[in-house]
């Protein structure tokens, strides 16, 4: 009872700031108010708007998009926002009430994956739009959601259009180079030993492009507790496979994959824990692994290294 009156003051505080915002004139010359939820978009769109917009990022390094929760203070700057862009598919479950709230409201609302077209996204049991939201991770989809952002930029900023425009024209050209760059690393190690083992299931979008064997303890969402069943055939599965490294990643308790390592010891085997990958959540503000394409470049160095 009292969760779900703490959900309704925050519907209700939004919809007074709601009310607040559209009593306030815009000033012309103000800068377009954007809002992203990830990481990952906040990066996106902060390449695209460069200094034309002003972006406030919802969730920070380390945080779990499929448990977050939106406080009061998140709330009112959505509802203060121009513009929000959500990665969509369900992946922040737990703003989608927010988002409905917000529906027929003056503030324009951008579920990114609406860029990618559905024939090509992997299939879940486990969201309520039954595909696998971990779409950043095909950079072929990351170039579709960069252009998808820049005409919605334009839409809501039109005196800025041609800023938006030469700034995503230069982002895709760097992901272009992303793209070459990672190819010639995962070059370097066998197909048999691409086998990427990891938390959850965060990584199924990288495994189809580059041609790597995924396997998440957690399944695809970080709310879907791993159990001792689930840990023991996983131990199995390394040892028949042979392989040398499992993964942690920076938005998901290491202790599943400590509990993961500690079984395959008490069957007298060896795997070591290869590193961190940055899966649901960038790196630390300023930091190379703090963009999309650092991000990327880390993780796909880190697990060549490791498994190699």
């Amino acid at each position: 009872m009292k969760k779900t009156v703490n959900k309704y003051i925050l519907i209700l505080t939004a919809i007074f700031v709601f009310a607040c915002k559209n009593d306030a004139k815009k000033d012309e010359n103000a800068k377009l108010n954007v809002v992203t939820t990830t990481t990952m978009l906040t990066d996106l769109i902060g390449n695209i708007g460069g200094d034309a917009i002003e972006v406030q990022g919802l969730m920070g390094s380390g945080v779990d998009p499929h448990l977050y929760k939106a406080s009061e203070g998140d709330v009112s700057k959505l509802f203060n926002a121009d513009v929000v862009f959500y990665n969509g598919l369900h992946l922040e479950g737990k703003l989608v009430e927010v988002f409905e709230k917000m529906e027929g409201r003056n503030v324009k609302t951008v579920a990114l994956a609406d860029a990618v077209d559905e024939a090509k996204l992997i299939g879940s049991e486990y969201f309520a739009s039954n595909y696998d939201p971990h779409i950043w991770f095909n950079i072929s989809f990351w170039k579709k959601m960069t252009a998808f952002a820049v005409e919605k930029l334009k839409e809501a900023d039109p005196k800025n259009a041609t800023l938006f425009e030469e700034n995503g024209k230069k982002y895709l050209e760097s992901l272009n180079v992303l793209d070459t760059d990672i190819r010639q690393i995962i070059q370097g190690l066998p197909a048999e030993k691409r086998i990427l083992v990891t938390a959850h299931d965060a990584f199924n979008y990288f495994g189809q492009d580059f041609g790597f064997e995924v396997v998440g303890l957690q399944g695809l969402s970080t709310a879907t507790e791993a159990g001792v069943q689930d840990v023991q055939e996983l131990a199995k599965f390394i040892i028949e496979k042979k392989v040398k490294a499992i993964f942690v990643e920076s938005s998901v308790p290491k202790r599943t994959i400590e509990a993961l390592q500690a079984s395959i010891r008490s069957k007298g085997h060896e795997v070591t824990i290869g590193g961190i990958l940055y899966s649901d959540a960038l790196g630390n503000k300023g930091t190379v692994e703090g963009t999309y394409t650092g991000m990327f470049r880390y993780n796909v160095n880190t697990i060549v290294g490791a498994l190699k």
